[in-house]
């Protein structure tokens, strides 16, 4: 490498703009913009694209090419201001670069002869470790060999020991019996032989159900190692010695168990059991036990040979069958339940209750008395079905626990047996008499008096419709003990609420009916155009009654038979009673409208003689009336004959009693105060018009006339028209006065009489 010249010049620095404060000697200012960030061209991940896209949003591409041309020159007078600075010390490093590449070559001398040694050391850990690999390969294939050798031995010893214990298992008791007893124990029992033999079978009972366990014990590790190698040739060919052991364990198991449960012997059952649940065979268990025991006593009960059934002369009730299982259980059954259900024995896998007990009892009523789940006779139906509920909870009053009880009701057993009982039939046969009865009642033609309806009668208040009581009977036979399936309460609450609704809804179209005059609109609407004033007593008095039995006896009731519901449940329910108990209620006020009408219209028919108390004054020359008019008396005659009635006074209360007084006064009053004005107006008018005929002929004769003046004391026929009405409405106020109502009450009777008072009497009301 050529040395460089010491002597040349220093690089001359590039021009570059200075600012006006730097040629007067000032410091060069950063007049860079703010957008212009120096410091991200050093960032590691400056990206220059990324940059440029970023700047050119809010930035002109001139501006930016500008400004970054600006930078470059900058940078490059400082390249050259820092060669200037120390350009000795730049000179002298090329002048120390003499040979390089000798140094070089001497350095990669041994870099070289490094890399061939690191090389073939790796090449050398490489095939130990290829070695290395293949050691751990064999070895893990020969423990694998050996682990399947090992089970495949174990299988077949197993298997050898499983048979020689069962072939064993005939001569182990009389071994037992002949050579492991002493002899005092000979002489002691040689008095009894029956005690001998006893004793002996107690004893050979328990040591084969003690060999059986041992058994089991073992067959269930031979069936796990069957399981883990099933496809090893091995194993598929001992598959026939195990099936064949299997069946012969099951077949002296069972015998065993048969001969346990038949002597009662608790320690070979409690073995037998022991041995069922250890190889998983709970089934086999259960169902020996329904066999054995169970369908024996249920055949005595409920006999269902297989020529047909033969219990149908004695019925489908289930009630005394029922009872007599529970005596046969407690007697014949406890002793295995009560082993079965031992703490800590394992013995939860059975479930004696449902897969032996309630299993045939469901096969011999179905069998014996399949009538009995019929729902067609509602009765019959509802006491077996209450009888077999009870039962069912007889069984689980067996069970140690609440687990056991979900257990037990999970069973597919227990799930079948109440499926066989059909309430959505029965709910409907139900739902079809009691609304059907209601139904019945309501589409009569006319109210219907009940013969029955007492005051003193103590199973039903006083109602004296046909129709109350038939609802009352409806809506307490929803909730009665003969009818009432509790786990179907809910459709039970809505038939009930669905009677009251129907009964609501009745009178409301008959009052409709009424007011409209037509009965073709809704069946059972008739009743209503026939009814008379009495006849509406009967339906207010049975309204308040059936409210009253409603919202007080009959919603505790339903309220005590679902107190095992939670609060958020019976709230609900006691409102939706009450609600429709509201409805009923609301009734009250139409009917009362409607009696208050019928009772108007009767005295408006007083009223109309009104009319001819102009005629009167008019056609004649009567003087001024002293006494009221004969009408008058006859106008709250309806009303006081009405209140007044054996009906009325009997039924209806005083509240009520006030309603209807004061709503057919009012309602009277103002028919008499609109008649009265429409009278007393059409009279002015006329008299008016006959003023202004005679006034009119007097100017055109140019004499005088008979016309009457201011200062004259002429009464003319409206003034007496006028003193008739007012004396009248005098005698109609003391007439309300006498049945209780007060006329200066009533703005109607206000208005009458300042319409026909004399000027000097206007203020003040005197009968």
């Amino acid at each position: 490498m050529a040395s460089a010249d010491l002597s040349a010049p220093p690089l001359a620095p590039t021009p570059h703009p200075r600012s006006t404060a730097d040629l007067f000697g000032d410091p060069v200012d950063d007049s860079s913009p703010l957008w212009f960030k120096k410091d991200l061209f050093l960032s590691p991940d400056f990206d220059s694209e990324t940059y440029i896209s970023d700047l050119r949003t809010f930035v002109p591409f001139e501006t930016l090419r500008s400004q970054l041309h600006s930078h470059l020159s900058s940078l490059k007078h400082q390249l050259v201001d820092l060669i200037n600075r120390d350009y000795n010390d730049f000179v002298n490093l090329s002048t120390n670069l003499v040979d390089v590449d000798s140094s070089v070559a001497r350095m990669r001398a041994p870099l070289s002869d490094l890399r061939e040694k690191i090389s073939a050391f790796r090449d050398c850990v490489h095939d130990s470790l290829v070695s290395l690999q293949n050691g751990l390969n064999q070895r893990a294939e020969a423990a694998n060999a050996r682990e399947v050798l090992e089970l495949l031995l174990d299988t077949f010893h197993v298997v050898s020991k499983v048979e020689k214990l069962i072939k064993e298992l005939p001569s182990v008791p009389a071994d037992w019996s002949n050579g492991n007893m002493d002899t005092p124990e000979k002489t002691h029992l040689s008095n009894g032989v029956s005690l001998q033999q006893s004793e002996n079978e107690l004893n050979v009972r328990e040591t084969q159900s003690m060999l059986l366990e041992r058994i089991s014990s073992e067959m269930n590790r031979l069936k796990f190692y069957m399981a883990h190698a099933k496809d090893l040739p091995f194993i598929q060919n001992i598959e026939k010695r195990f099936q064949s052991a299997s069946n012969l364990l099951d077949e002296r198991l069972g015998n065993c168990f048969k001969d346990g449960l038949k002597h009662r012997d608790e320690n070979a059952i409690y073995n037998c059991l022991r041995a069922y649940a250890a190889i998983d065979n709970t089934r086999n268990a259960e169902e020996i036990f329904r066999k054995t025991i169970v369908a024996p006593l249920i055949e005595k009960i409920i006999p269902h040979g297989s020529s047909g059934f033969i219990g149908v002369a004695s019925g489908d009730q289930l009630e005394d069958e029922f009872r007599e299982m529970k005596r046969c259980i407690e007697k014949d059954c406890t002793f295995l339940l009560r082993i079965s259900s031992r703490d800590n024995s394992g013995f939860h896998v059975f479930d004696f209750l449902a897969n032996s007990i309630l299993q045939e009892v469901q096969f011999a009523i179905l069998k014996g008395k399949p009538g009995a789940f019929s729902p067609g006779r509602p009765t019959e139906f509802l006491r077996n079905y209450k009888s077999s509920l009870n039962f069912l909870s007889y069984l689980e009053g067996y069970c140690a626990s609440r687990y056991a009880v979900s257990k037990f009701r999970a069973e597919p057993v227990y799930v079948d047996f109440m499926k066989q009982w059909n309430l959505g039939v029965y709910f409907s046969l139900r739902f079809q008499e009691i609304a059907g009865a209601l139904d019945s009642a309501l589409v009569a033609p006319t109210l219907v008096v009940a013969q029955n309806s007492h005051p003193e009668d103590s199973n039903f208040p006083a109602l004296t419709l046909k129709q109350s009581v038939i609802l009352l009977e409806s809506l307490r036979s929803c909730w009665g003990e003969d009818v009432l399936v509790l786990s179907c309460s809910d459709k039970f609450l809505r038939l009930s609420l669905q009677l009251l609704s129907r009964f609501s809804s009745w009178l409301s179209y008959g009052l409709n009916a009424r007011k409209l005059g037509n009965t073709n609109a809704n069946p059972g609407s008739a009743w209503a155009i026939s009814a008379g004033p009495e006849d509406l007593i009967y339906v207010i008095h049975d309204i308040k009654l059936l409210v009253d039995e409603v919202c007080g006896d009959y919603v505790g009731h339903v309220m005590e038979l679902l107190s095992s519901c939670p609060s958020e449940v019976l709230d609900p329910v006691k409102q939706s009673i009450l609600q429709s108990a509201k409805s009923l209620e609301d009734m009250t006020p139409p009917v009362i409208k409607l009696i208050i009408d019928v009772l108007v219209e009767k005295s408006v028919e007083a009223l109309l003689q009104l009319k001819g108390i102009s005629a009167t004054f008019r056609m004649t020359n009567k003087p001024l009336p002293v006494r009221h008019s004969q009408y008058v008396s006859a106008i709250l005659h309806p009303l006081k004959a009405f209140l007044e009635g054996d009906r009325a006074t009997t039924y209806l209360d005083d509240a009520t009693k006030k309603e209807l007084l004061r709503g057919t006064a009012f309602e009277i009053t103002k028919s008499y105060n609109e008649l009265a004005s429409e009278l007393v107006n059409a009279a002015r008018k006329t008299d008016s018009s006959l003023l202004k005929l005679r006034q009119g002929a007097q100017k055109r004769a140019g004499g005088s006339s008979d016309v009457p003046d201011g200062s004259d004391h002429y009464v003319s026929n409206t003034d007496k028209m006028c003193m008739q009405l007012f004396l009248d409405i005098q005698e109609y106020g003391r007439n309300l006065a006498s049945i209780g109502v007060d006329a200066t009450g009533i703005e109607e009777y206000i208005s009458l009489w300042k319409c026909v008072a004399p000027a000097d009497k206007q203020n003040t009301i005197i009968f």
